[in-house]
């Protein structure tokens, strides 16, 4: 009972120190020292009323000085207390004041020597990174800790992780443990926290990737990675992308100091990976998230990259132990109760992954041995008993369809699986006919394909559409008929059904995208049938006077169902016309006619006028945020085709200059970026000009905030190539101008691009724009060291250059070539005498220069000539001895008006250095 009560006293001794009560806290403690013989507490309470003493000397020495600020003593009391307190920076301050006030006082200054060096201790420890770390782990272990210092803990801690220093400090200090326990707690902001310092320690080491894989273990990350919630999904994704690449040696970071340690043979670990992933696909323990997570994972890593790479074992691998798992998840139909747990996205990504597999195979009996595993599946699932089983069945042919359609094509000439289609379209249950429409619609994809199910298909839907009162089935069978209807493409001639047909179906497919009662899946298929309406012109033309169904299209394409991407990039494709045109040659469309061949027609609102006018609107409404947040999506669902679209769609917003401000202001520079980086070629090339267009014109700083602007300077370099047009090498130069003379950081990225040779070729260019443009760029590139060090170099001809194009004819070239040599001669002497060597007519052009017309001309050669003077004095006397003295005499005699000013002021400088020379004298 002694030892109950005396633990009492002691939390009522705690909760009076706590209300810096601290008598009564020292009575508690004192009647609990009588109470107990218990070694632990004895400690603890004396302790405790020591601080209570401590604390009342300091509170007593303070009430001393509120009195008299100058008593010495009582600071020095204080002192005393608040160094046993541990409080050293409050103590240093009152012991400085002691020894202000009593300067050769030796106890002052030993005790103020003694606390200085224990706060720099104190310091260095507690800024050192072992103390950093394991101060972060102590809190976020504590049950007590205050919630927002765990929170900062628990960030400092990321971004300790992403520092190579940091994450081997955190390795090195039993950090791999400590996260385990962290993991354990299962409190969802400290596994979130653990997963993100796991990835930053994974990133670029394989030997720390290795162990934490090992002591993590596979299963357990899959299992993280299978929860619902999408932020822990997507970190613990993220955590598995980093093992991966650094296991892969995708991620080629440099490493300084130590060398990493040996780490064994990778390739075991990753098939472990693979194979984890792929049973994640089909375990219904896992969330839609995950399911998604893993997909992600399987498209980004399995197939190569590059196609010029021999070894494709990893595709070979998914493809024997995989496929019929990736089959499973694209045959799921939502509606039915053994469906897996699935997301918007999921079927869509199985099917892209079941595209990149294909079309990473090498030869025809990978694509045959891949064929028969796909025969095999939907035969087996066909059962005349199970209707579900049919239903996975034509549910799995209409997701490759999706995927590589000549593989679907030849699964459709399976036998049953047309009648099977047909037979849904017929059944009454709801979902049967969702599946069949969905299949009918997939499988109408090419022109040939579309043309057999005209004959047989048509009816069909048309009655589906006519006799269901489900508008999920309706919009489906609408869109399968948008298809069939949208056959003869852009061509005005060949249209399939009746006139005003088509206005009809866009009609109704604008209504339903705009009712927003209508479930975001099936408002989807409004915009799949929109995708194929608006290759006819009135029905573009139509759909952007059309604002809500506009914006309602914009929000879907926010939304986190990503299947929408390519129908949306492909409606806005063919409502800004940024297609591809075959180019009509005349005198074939004479010969087509004259043999009855049909001849494409274009519509006369293709015509420029109206895709100007629809890229205005298509401005108005809001399409850069639009597109800036399809750019973003962070899913295998934005493939490189769908990259390209929007590339194309961006390329033809910025064709006017009045539109970039706007495109810029909503984002559009930005979101260029990554489409001019990473795509189809066309793609990267379609984003890159768009990107020249904008860096032409914008400031660079506005459009390309912070360290973005060195990223557009690669896609710009790789424009100025001779296979690419006139357009683009001019515009790409433009934007080059414009970027070098921002900073020298900047004309340094440019350099180290390789850009110099080709900014010198189209110097030689025929073509007077693109000449003028390569001479404004080299303008401002040699006022960056390593570019003069070029022209400084013997055996080439880059100064003779310039100075021959200060005498073109061309007063634009003129102008930014006499700018180039003045900047060159003004910082090297030696090119100042190398001027006079390269050509025999360097006298004459700089006459030339000093007389142009254009006063920034003249200026610049007036410069020229103030450099060569004050260079070398030979030089000078030989200059002097030439007609540049009486031109210098007549301009330097000019009167200066605010316009002629520093022409006039230049060429009198020119004069006063020949007067140091003393070649000339002055005139009294």
């Amino acid at each position: 009972m002694a030892e109950v009560e005396a633990v009492q006293l002691k939390e009522e001794g705690n909760r009076h120190f706590q209300l810096q009560d601290y008598k009564a806290a020292t009575n508690s403690y004192s009647q609990a020292l009588k109470l107990t013989k218990d070694k632990a507490l004895l400690a603890t309470l004396y302790r405790n009323r020591a601080a209570c003493g401590l604390k009342t000397a300091a509170s007593d020495a303070s009430r001393a000085i509120d009195i008299n600020s100058s008593d010495i003593k009582a600071l020095y009391r204080r002192c005393q207390a608040l160094e046993h307190l541990g409080k050293l920076d409050q103590a240093f301050k009152d012991v400085q004041r002691c020894a202000t006030l009593e300067p050769r006082n030796q106890n002052f200054q030993e005790m103020l020597r003694r606390l200085n060096t224990s706060i720099q201790e104190k310091l260095r420890v507690q800024f050192s990174t072992d103390s950093r770390v394991q101060k972060m782990f102590e809190i976020l272990l504590d049950e007590n800790s205050e919630a927002d210092k765990r929170e900062k803990a628990a960030n400092n801690l990321i971004v300790l992780g992403r520092e190579e220093a940091g994450a081997e400090k955190i390795f090195q200090n039993n950090g791999v443990a400590l996260l385990l326990q962290l993991l354990d707690t299962k409190k969802p902001e400290l596994v979130l926290a653990a997963v993100r310092t796991l990835s930053g320690m994974c990133s670029g080491h394989q030997a720390r990737a290795t162990v934490i894989l090992h002591a993590v273990r596979i299963d357990r990350i899959c299992s993280l990675m299978a929860v619902e919630n999408e932020e822990m999904s997507l970190a613990v994704c993220n955590l598995l992308q980093a093992i991966i690449d650094s296991l892969s040696g995708e991620d080629k970071r440099e490493h300084r100091g130590k060398e990493e340690a040996l780490v064994l043979d990778t390739k075991k670990d990753l098939k472990q990976i693979t194979s984890h992933l792929l049973d994640m696909l089909v375990s219904k323990k896992v969330s839609g998230q995950g399911r998604d997570q893993a997909l992600n994972l399987l498209n980004k890593n399995v197939p190569r990259k590059d196609l010029a790479i021999h070894d494709n074992s990893r595709t070979i691998y998914v493809v024997d132990n995989g496929l019929r798992k990736i089959l499973k998840v694209v045959g799921q139909v939502p509606d039915l109760p053994s469906c897996l747990p699935l997301t918007d996205n999921t079927r869509m990504l199985a099917s892209i992954l079941i595209n990149k597999l294909y079309d990473d195979l090498r030869c025809d009996p990978e694509r045959d041995h891949f064929r028969k595993i796909c025969e095999e599946y939907i035969t087996g699932k066909f059962d005349p008993q199970d209707m579900d089983k049919n239903l996975n069945a034509i549910q799995t042919v209409s997701g490759i369809l999706q995927g590589p359609f000549d593989l679907g094509n030849q699964l459709l000439g399976l036998k049953g699986v047309m009648e099977m289609m047909v037979a849904l379209c017929g059944s009454e249950r709801e979902t049967d006919q969702l599946v069949a429409v969905e299949a009918l619609i997939h499988a109408s994809t090419k022109l040939s394909r579309a043309t057999f199910i005209i004959t047989n298909g048509v009816s069909l839907l048309k009655q589906i559409y006519k006799t269901t009162k489900n508008e999920k089935i309706k919009i489906r069978t609408l869109v399968g008929l948008c298809k069939l209807g949208s056959a003869g493409g852009t061509d005005y001639g060949l249209r399939q059904f009746a006139e005003g047909s088509t206005e009809k179906l866009a009609k109704q497919c604008r209504k339903w995208l705009c009712n927003m009662s209508i479930d975001t899946r099936t408002r989807r298929w409004a915009v799949e049938g929109l995708a194929y309406l608006t290759l006819d012109a009135d029905v573009k033309d139509d759909f952007v006077q059309d604002v809500p169904a506009l914006q309602a299209m914009f929000e879907l394409a926010k939304t986190s169902d990503k299947t929408i991407l390519y129908s949306v990039a492909t409606t806005l494709v063919n409502c800004t016309n940024s297609y591809d045109v075959k180019e009509v040659i005349p005198e074939l469309v004479q010969l087509a006619k004259f043999s009855k061949q049909h001849v494409p027609e274009e519509h006369p609102k293709d015509k420029k006028d109206f895709i100007d006018m629809r890229v205005k609107r298509l401005l108005k409404a809001g399409v850069i945020s639009a597109l800036a947040c399809m750019v973003k999506a962070d899913s295998a669902i934005l493939t490189d085709q769908t990259k390209e679209l929007l590339a194309r769609v961006f390329l033809a917003l910025c064709d006017n200059p009045k539109d970039r401000g706007t495109i810029v202001a909503q984002g559009g520079g930005k979101a260029l970026i990554p489409l001019a980086l990473e795509g189809t070629d066309v793609g990267k090339v379609k984003a890159a000009h768009a990107l020249a267009k904008i860096a032409a014109v914008s400031n660079p700083d506005i459009a390309f905030p912070g360290e973005r602007v060195y990223e557009v300077v690669r896609p710009l370099v790789r424009l100025l190539d001779t296979q690419r047009d006139g357009l683009q090498n001019y515009e790409a130069l433009l934007g080059l101008t414009n970027l070098s003379g921002r900073s020298d950081k900047l004309r340094q990225k440019i350099f180290k691009e390789r850009a110099l040779p080709d900014i010198e070729n189209y110097m030689f260019e025929n073509h007077d724009q693109l000449r003028q443009a390569a001479t404004e760029c080299m303008c401002n590139m040699v006022l960056h060291k390593e570019v003069q060090e070029r022209f400084l170099a013997d055996g080439n001809d880059r100064l003779k250059l310039v100075v021959l194009l200060c005498g073109e004819d061309d007063d634009k070239v003129q102008n930014a070539a006499a700018g180039a040599l003045a900047m060159l001669t003004a910082a090297h002497k030696k090119l100042c005498l190398k001027m006079t060597q390269v050509t025999t007519q360097w006298l004459e052009i700089l006459q030339r220069l000093c007389l142009h017309d254009q006063l920034s001309v003249q200026h610049r050669g007036l410069v020229i000539a103030y450099n060569l003077l004050a260079a070398d004095a030979e030089l000078a006397k030989k200059l002097v001895e030439s007609e540049l003295l009486e031109i210098l005499t007549v301009v330097g005699k000019q009167e200066p008006d605010e316009k002629k000013a520093e022409v006039v002021q230049t060429a009198r400088e020119c004069l006063i250095k020949c007067m140091d020379y003393g070649f000339i004298k002055p005139v009294s």
